[in-house]
């Protein structure tokens, strides 16, 4: 079926699949080589595989081009995020062929990154679009990939795990201007992105209900959300909309900036003096200067923690918050010292309890069974 000659001074080999001759260099000036390859190749072939010359042809470049254009057909919203993490993966593999990106090879990426001083998690994000790259290959008719190589992500310990006291944030809202009062106050009740509130409309609120809704396809997730609202809210949207009536130009946004022109977009420069009066800063030092110790995102945090703390059923909190995946509502539900302290107390009275009906048990029991307590 195949057959072994030479070009030069390197062995080739020719093989047939398919009624179609393939040549492939052996890269190798001993005939032993060539020998092992041929009989790889036809073993491929009785076995109805694509030979191992085909994955050669294939180049990072070509998977990561259909990396994207994944991203785009399906609207994904990170795409943002994919470009990037390409655009560094080029750096290291662009021009190579699929095959070429080892596990050793992609360690000596990881280590660059680390070198440029990225995160562990960025890395980790490149590192996983890497994989993606590689998993979309293998699955396609016929495959562009026959394996996909061992990556090794990094251990991340970069996860925020802030979360707001319920003083902390009444002390933080009474130093905000009043338009993002109500702003600041749904989103730590609802644990909502930031965007999420940002690009809220009338059109998604049904006040006589007293229900907010967020369609399929409008969230990070695609899944639609509808939230109730509590007897604040309810009030705070009434006075958002009364505001709304007596503005030059009808706005389609809930949550108005501060001159009522359009949607709040950016409030780092609130927040930080709010966080400043309210005395929540904090050292950094790789700034080396005073910070702010909370951010908006920690509200999603502590919304979780307080629904679960009020004994909504996690599920249930989930739908509200908007979280997928066990796994983060998890992350996000955080254990405070409050919590610990809670605990403990609730143990020593649990504890004590026991203890003071214990001889009263024992003596029912006696009594039950016809003898004196302590015989």
């Amino acid at each position: 079926m195949g057959a072994i000659y030479k070009r030069g001074k390197v062995f080739w080999i020719s093989f047939y699949r398919n009624g179609k001759q393939l040549r492939e260099s052996v890269k190798s000036l001993k005939e032993s080589d060539a020998k092992r390859l041929l009989k790889k190749r036809e073993g491929e072939v009785e076995a109805g595989k694509l030979p191992g010359s085909y994955f050669d042809k294939v180049s990072f470049d070509e998977l990561a081009r259909e990396f994207l254009t994944e991203y785009k057909v399906n609207k994904r919203k990170s795409i943002d995020k994919a470009e990037r993490s390409i655009n560094h993966l080029k750096t290291a593999f662009e021009g190579f062929r699929i095959t070429e990106v080892t596990t050793p090879r992609i360690n000596s990426y990881t280590e660059q990154r680390l070198s440029e001083g990225a995160e562990n998690g960025t890395i980790n994000r490149e590192l996983a679009a890497l994989k993606r790259m590689f998993n979309l290959g293998a699955r396609q008719t016929p495959p562009k990939v026959d394996r996909v190589p061992y990556i090794p992500m990094l251990k991340e310990n970069n996860v925020r795990k802030g979360f707001f006291e319920h003083g902390d944030f009444l002390a933080l809202r009474e130093n905000l201007p009043d338009y993002l009062k109500g702003f600041v106050t749904f989103g730590y009740k609802t644990g909502w992105r930031y965007s999420e509130i940002s690009n809220l409309t009338w059109s998604q609120v049904e006040l006589d209900k007293g229900i907010v809704k967020l369609e399929t396809g409008e969230t990070k997730n695609d899944e639609g959300r509808t939230v109730y609202l509590d007897n604040e809210l309810k009030e705070l949207f009434l006075k958002q909309k009364e505001a709304r009536k007596g503005a030059k130009k009808i706005m389609p946004y809930v949550f108005l900036n501060g001159i009522g022109t359009d949607r709040i977009k950016d409030i780092r420069g609130a927040w930080a003096n709010a966080c400043k009066k309210a005395n929540l800063m904090m050292w950094d030092e790789e700034k080396e200067m005073m910070v702010p110790s909370k951010m908006f995102h920690d509200f999603r945090r502590t919304a979780v923690r307080n629904m679960v703390r009020a004994g909504i059923p996690e599920r249930v909190a989930m739908m509200i918050s908007g979280h997928k995946t066990r796994s983060v509502f998890e992350r996000y539900n955080i254990v405070s010292d409050t919590d610990l302290i809670l605990a403990s107390q609730k143990q020593e009275t649990y504890l004590q309890a026991q203890s003071s009906t214990k001889t009263s048990t024992v003596e029912n029991i006696d009594k039950k069974r016809g003898q004196a307590p302590n015989a």
